[in-house]
This record gives C-alpha cells, sequence and structure tokens, in this order.
C-alpha cells in the first residue's frame, strides 16, 4: 500500500506522542521534566524517518532504479540528523547534574492540587508532542515528495547556516558558563555580541530553510505555518520573554546589555 503525505498524518502524531511519553519515562525517574527538552531534537529526527520509511515501503513496488529518486530525501535525512541529534546531545550535556527548570516549575504550579502526572503528562508532553508534530509538517512534506525544484539547494543552504550559528552560539555560552571568572556575568562577546539570542536566531534560520527546501516541492509551501509558529514560540512566547525575565534577575550588566544589543537579528550594538 502506498501512503500519502495527508494519510500518514496521524502516524506522525502517534509517533510524536510516543517518543514524548518515552520522554516523561525518562523525566519520571531523573525528576526533571526538563529531559523533554533534550528529547526535543531527536524528536524530529524521529517523526521524518516514519515519514521516509512508510513512503519508501509504498515505493517499493517501482522499478530498481527508482531508488535514485530518493537522493534528495537521504540529503534532508543527514541536515536533519546534524541539528536534532547535535541539540540533543548539547542539551543533556548542559542538563547533566542541573536543578529543574524554572519554566516548568512555572507550569506545574498550574497544577493547583490536581494530580500532578496526568497534568504534566497533558500540559508539558502532550502539548509538546502536538507542537513537534506541527513544527515538523515541512519536513513530512519533505520525506514524501521527491521532486524538487531549484528552490532545494537554496533550502539547505540556509538550514547548514542556523546550525552553523546555532552550534556556535551554544559552544561560546558553554564555554562562558563553565569559566569560573565570568560566574554571573552577561555574555556579550562572540555572535552573542551582535544578538541576545543567536541560538534562537540559527533555529529560526533551520527552520526558514526546511522550509524553503519544502517548497521546492508542489504544493509545500502550504507548510507555511509550522516555521510561523516555531519563529513566535522563540521570540515571543516560551523563548526569549522567559528567557530574559530571569536573566535580568540573576546576571549582572543584564540591563546594560539589552539596551545596546539587537534582541534577535544580529546587527552591530547601539552605542549608549
Amino acid at each position: 500500500m502506498q501512503w500519502s503525505f495527508l494519510e500518514n498524518l496521524p502516524i506522525a502524531l502517534a509517533f510524536a506522542w510516543l517518543w514524548t511519553f518515552l520522554a516523561f519515562l525518562v523525566g519520571r525517574a531523573l525528576h526533571r521534566h526538563a529531559t523533554i527538552d533534550v528529547f526535543w531534537g531527536a524528536g524530529f529526527l524521529v517523526i521524518y524517518m516514519e515519514c521516509f520509511r512508510i513512503a519508501h515501503a509504498g515505493s517499493s513496488h517501482l522499478a530498481a532504479g527508482a531508488s535514485a529518486s530518493f537522493t534528495n530525501r537521504y540529503i534532508v535525512l543527514v541536515f536533519v540528523a546534524l541539528w536534532g541529534l547535535r541539540l540533543s546531545f548539547y542539551l543533556a550535556r548542559r542538563q547533566r547534574g542541573a536543578k529543574e527548570d524554572t519554566r516548568y516549575v512555572l507550569i506545574m504550579k498550574g497544577a493547583r492540587g490536581r494530580h500532578e502526572t496526568l497534568y504534566a503528562l497533558r500540559m508539558i508532553y502532550g502539548l509538546q508532542g502536538l507542537l513537534l508534530w506541527f513544527v515538523s509538517m515541512p519536513l513530512q512534506w519533505i520525506a514524501f515528495h521527491e521532486n524538487v525544484d531549484g528552490l532545494f539547494v537554496p533550502g539547505l543552504v540556509l538550514v547548514a547556516i542556523g546550525i552553523f550559528f546555532e552550534a556556535t552560539a551554544d559552544e561560546q555560552l558553554r564555554r562562558f558558563i563553565a569559566n569560573p571568572a565570568t560566574r554571573g556575568t552577561t555574555l556579550n562577546a562572540g555572535l552573542w555580541r551582535y544578538t541576545r539570542h543567536p541560538n534562537y536566531f540559527g533555529d529560526a534560520l533551520v527552520w526558514s530553510g526546511f522550509y524553503v527546501v519544502a517548497c521546492s516541492s508542489g504544493w509545500g509551501w502550504l507548510t507555511i505555518l509550522s516555521p510561523v509558529v516555531m519563529i513566535y514560540l522563540l521570540t515571543s512566547l516560551s523563548g526569549k520573554p522567559m528567557l530574559e525575565r530571569k536573566l535580568t534577575q540573576t546576571r549582572a550588566g543584564y540591563d546594560e546589555y539589552v539596551a545596546t544589543t539587537s534582541s534577535f537579528l544580529p546587527r552591530p550594538p547601539r552605542k549608549r
């Protein structure tokens, strides 16, 4: 049987929820809901591989030479793995020995006497699984459509730039945090000199790039809401605003840093 993108949507959603349920089990063992962040990046690889496997199986009846048409999707698989696994390994390393993230402490305050486990399953893991499935729409589309046009390569270039930007920013932050001499101060060097959130900016480039790749195949442009939602989360909801409220209280000189440094798009720092 040959499955289509639309027919596979419920299966992809089931895989997303199974993956976040696995995150719940690990987080329960570690007593830390922030473990879901470690599962986030790798989750996109899981969903893409599920879609790719279903699409490939549906085409198994074609001629042997037809496997060459899957080359583009294998290339995208490499980029998804590079982005997702790097992010997951980085966050796993960063969380080692850490306390619960304040974001999840705030979320769990909403339980207000209700069954906390069921509340966490619904408000953290269930919602994250749904979001994982929705944001991955461009990847799901790519997995089911091998014919591409001239937007394929520019899209992957954008993804590569985003991965480089995000990985570089994360490594600069890791070294800064690990240095006892800079403890409690504000990082304003490297990529962090030009934007207060270079890792989020790189993430936005990655998802914009995957969307451009999806646009290279048929009606892929219809997945536009996926990168829009992701960028909105990074810049206006759970990413930048929550983090900056925390850093204003915990990092010396952060108010001045906010006054002189771009909030998202990289640009030279402003003079006071």
